[in-house]
C-alpha cells in the first residue's frame, strides 16, 4: 500500500493538472486542496479533502476514514485558522471555524446523504470521537 504522503502527492498533482478534477476513488467528488501549517512545527502542508459548498464557504470533514483520531490538518487549522484553499483553478484565502451543535448538524447530515461513505466513517468512530465539521469562510 502507498504511503499517505505518496497517495496525497498523486492526488495533488492530478488536481493541479486538471483544474480541480481527479479520478480514482475521488472521481466526481468535490475536492479542494487545503493548505495548513503544522500546529507544533509550523511546516506548510497541503491535504486534498472532500468539501461541501455552504453558502459562500466550504465545509470540510475530519473523518479520517473513521479512524479513532482526528486528522492532523484538523489540529493544524485549530492552531492556525487563517489559510488558503485551492478550488478548481483558484486559490482562495479562508478562515477555518470548527462547527458544533446546531450549526454542525445539518451540514453533517447533508454530507452523509450526498456521500454515504461518511455515515460509515461515523459508525466506525462512534463512541470514540465526533467527526469534526470545519467551515472555511472566505476572508
Amino acid at each position: 500500500m502507498a504511503e499517505p504522503e505518496d497517495f496525497n502527492a498523486k492526488i495533488i498533482r492530478e488536481f493541479r493538472a486538471n483544474t480541480g478534477k481527479v479520478g480514482g476513488p475521488f472521481e466526481g467528488a468535490p475536492i479542494l486542496l487545503l493548505h495548513h501549517r503544522g500546529a507544533r512545527t509550523g511546516k506548510e502542508r497541503v491535504s486534498p479533502v472532500v468539501y461541501q459548498a455552504v453558502g459562500d464557504g466550504f465545509a470540510v470533514f475530519g473523518s479520517k476514514g473513521g479512524a479513532p483520531s482526528h486528522p492532523d490538518w484538523y489540529r493544524n487549522l485549530l492552531a492556525h485558522p487563517d489559510t488558503d484553499i485551492e478550488v478548481g483553478g483558484d486559490t482562495v484565502p479562508v478562515k477555518a471555524r470548527d462547527l458544533t451543535g446546531d450549526e454542525r448538524l445539518p451540514i453533517w447530515e447533508r454530507q452523509k446523504v450526498l456521500m454515504p461513505g461518511f455515515a460509515e466513517y461515523e459508525e466506525k468512530a462512534r463512541g470514540i470521537r465526533e467527526i469534526p465539521v470545519v467551515l472555511l469562510e472566505r476572508r
